[in-house]
C-alpha cells in the first residue's frame, strides 16, 4: 500500500475537510489586523457563542497539548494538582507539558471504569493526604470521548461536576473528540458542557478534519483572566489568527462539524459490525466514538502489519486500535475488515 492509502493509525492522518479548506482559501483574500484582532477570529467566537448557548470566553491555540496545558495552567499553581485518568492523554501523551506550563502542577492518576472517571474514584484521590506536605487537589481533568472511545454522559459530567463542587476543584473537559461524543450521543453543545457543570473545554478540531487549530472555552469566565497572556508568552498567539479561526468558521457555520464526527463515528461501528463474529476477535470497550479496539492475536497483528496496514497497539497484548476520520471510505472499511478475518483464519 502507497503512503496515500486511507489508514486507521489515527484521524490526524487525514487531510483538511473542504469546508476547512474554503474557509481558509476566502480569508486568505485581501489584508486582515493581525493577533486575533481580525474579523475572522471575532466571527468564529460568535459562532461558538451561538453553538453553546452562552457568552463564554473563546481562544485559539495550535494543537491540543498546548490547549489543554494552558487550559489547565490557568486553573492551578505550582503547588496544585489535577487529577486525571490514568490514561489520559495529559498524562500519557504530552511531554510532561501540563506541568510545565503550570510550573510543576503535579498529576495525580485516578482510577477508571471503561476509560471514564468516577466520582468515588476522584473523591478517593482528593481525599487521599490534605496535610500541607501533599500537592492541594484543584483540577479534574475528563477525556470526552476517552482515550479508549467510550463516552461520558451528560449525567456522568453532572455527578463529576458536584463532586468538583462539594471538594472545590474545577473541571477541565480534553474535547479532542467532543463532536464525536456529541454525533454520538445526540446531545447539544451546551449539554454536553457548561450546563453539566463543565468548567473550560478545549474543542478539538484537528482530528475533526482540520489542518491545525484547537478552540479554547471558557465557562467559568474568571478562569480566563490573563489567558491572552499565557497564550502569547507560550507562542499560541498566532500572528496571521484568521488562519487558526477561519476554518472554525466554514465548520461551524452549517454543521460540517457534527457531520463529520457523525460519518467517522459509523465508520467505526461498520468495522465493529464486520468482525464481531470472526473467531477469536473481542471488542475490547464498546464503540461509542470513531475508534475501535479489538483484541487481536500477536500473529493477525504481525500479518496485518506485513499486509501494509497501520494501526496502533499501545494497550496491551493483543490490543489494536483503529481510528475512523471525517474522509474514511466505506469500501476502505470492508476491505480492512475481510484482511481481519483473513488475518485470524
Amino acid at each position: 500500500m502507497s503512503e496515500q492509502t486511507q489508514q486507521f493509525g489515527s484521524d490526524n492522518y487525514s487531510g483538511i475537510c473542504p469546508e476547512a479548506w474554503a474557509a481558509m482559501a476566502e480569508a486568505n483574500r485581501g489584508h486582515e489586523r493581525a493577533y486575533g484582532e481580525d474579523s475572522w477570529t471575532q466571527r468564529a467566537a460568535d459562532h461558538f457563542r451561538r453553538l453553546f448557548e452562552t457568552d463564554c470566553e473563546v481562544f485559539f491555540a495550535f494543537n491540543g497539548t498546548a490547549a489543554n496545558s494552558l487550559a489547565l495552567a490557568a486553573s492551578c499553581q505550582s503547588y496544585h494538582s489535577v487529577i486525571c485518568a490514568e490514561t489520559a492523554h495529559v498524562e500519557t501523551d504530552e511531554c510532561g507539558a501540563p506541568e510545565f506550563f503550570s510550573n510543576g502542577s503535579k498529576l495525580l492518576l485516578a482510577r477508571t471504569v471503561q476509560g471514564k472517571l468516577t466520582p468515588p474514584a476522584i473523591r478517593e484521590v482528593a481525599l487521599k493526604r490534605q496535610d500541607i506536605h501533599y500537592p492541594k487537589p484543584r483540577v479534574v481533568t475528563l477525556t470526552q470521548a476517552t482515550e479508549v472511545g467510550t463516552v461520558y454522559r451528560p449525567a456522568e459530567v453532572r455527578a463529576i461536576s458536584q463532586v468538583c463542587r462539594e471538594l472545590g476543584l474545577s473541571l477541565h473537559m480534553d474535547g479532542a473528540r467532543f463532536a464525536n461524543a456529541c454525533a454520538f450521543l445526540g446531545c447539544s453543545p451546551a449539554e454536553l458542557s457548561w450546563r453539566a457543570g463543565v468548567d473550560v473545554l478545549c474543542f478539538g478540531g484537528t482530528k475533526n478534519g482540520m489542518a491545525v487549530g484547537e478552540a479554547i472555552l471558557f465557562f467559568n469566565k474568571a478562569l480566563a483572566e490573563d489567558f491572552d497572556y499565557r497564550c502569547k508568552q507560550a507562542g499560541q498567539l498566532a500572528s496571521k489568527m484568521r488562519y487558526l479561526s477561519a476554518p472554525w468558521v466554514g465548520m461551524l457555520e452549517n454543521g460540517a462539524w457534527l457531520r463529520h464526527a457523525g460519518h467517522a463515528n459509523r465508520c467505526a461501528r461498520l468495522l465493529a459490525e464486520l468482525v464481531v463474529d470472526v473467531p477469536g476477535v473481542e471488542l475490547m470497550f464498546p464503540v461509542e466514538a470513531n475508534g475501535v479496539f479489538l483484541q487481536l492475536s500477536e500473529t493477525a497483528i504481525r500479518r496485518l502489519t506485513d499486509w501494509g496496514w497501520r494501526f496502533y497497539t499501545f494497550i496491551g497484548a493483543g490490543g489494536a486500535r483503529f481510528m475512523c476520520s471525517w474522509d474514511t471510505e466505506e469500501a476502505r472499511v470492508r476491505e480492512l475488515a475481510a484482511d481481519i478475518r483473513r488475518a485470524m483464519a
